[in-house]
């Protein structure tokens, strides 16, 4: 029997680009903005437009050092007994990061095989049964079933299913077993 397919995101579900973005623009800007304070902000909103934002982001070496989501491991490999996991990222915006991905992905999940990584731009050409991502853009486009994973940005967004911890995706794929 084919397992049905899962389609995870990177950035904002398993990688905790959050915390990231905020430590290097508090140290590049001497701010001192907070998780809490960015609750239902778009992200140039939150960082205070593309500029800084996109500078961060193009920085060697940010992607390769994002802290891993917790429980993201341990639920990837509990998924994959039942489902086959394709980490999808749209890292072609970023061309440093697509080195960095591939050995953050090796070190954090050496359980994922390379043929199941896919580092593309849009993300509209996914056909997975689900898709788990914290952007409304590439869950709109989703052709199974999209669930959207809490983040600052995506909020007071309520027209998609969503998560909010990588418990509460394992409580809801595992409802459809």
């Amino acid at each position: 029997m084919k397992k049905k397919t899962i389609a995870v995101d990177m950035d904002g579900v398993l990688a905790d680009i959050e915390a990231s973005l905020i430590e290097c623009y508090n140290k590049e800007c001497g701010t001192a903005i907070s998780r809490e304070s960015i609750q239902g902000l778009s992200e140039e909103d939150a960082f205070h437009g593309r500029t800084i934002l996109r500078g961060i982001l193009n920085s060697e070496n940010f992607f390769r050092t994002l802290p891993v989501m917790p429980d993201a491991v341990e639920s990837l490999r509990q998924l994959q007994e039942n489902f086959e996991i394709f980490i999808v990222s749209a890292a072609t915006e970023f061309p440093m990061s697509l080195h960095e991905k591939i050995g953050w992905l090796g070190e954090h999940f050496p359980f994922i095989s390379w043929e199941n990584i896919i580092l593309c731009g849009s993300k509209r050409i996914i056909n997975t049964d689900y898709m788990i991502d914290d952007h409304s853009k590439n869950l709109d486009y989703c052709i199974g079933k999209p669930i959207m994973f809490t983040a600052f940005h995506n909020i007071n967004q309520t027209h998609h299913l969503r998560v909010n911890n990588w418990k509460e995706v394992l409580e809801t794929l595992e409802k459809t077993l």
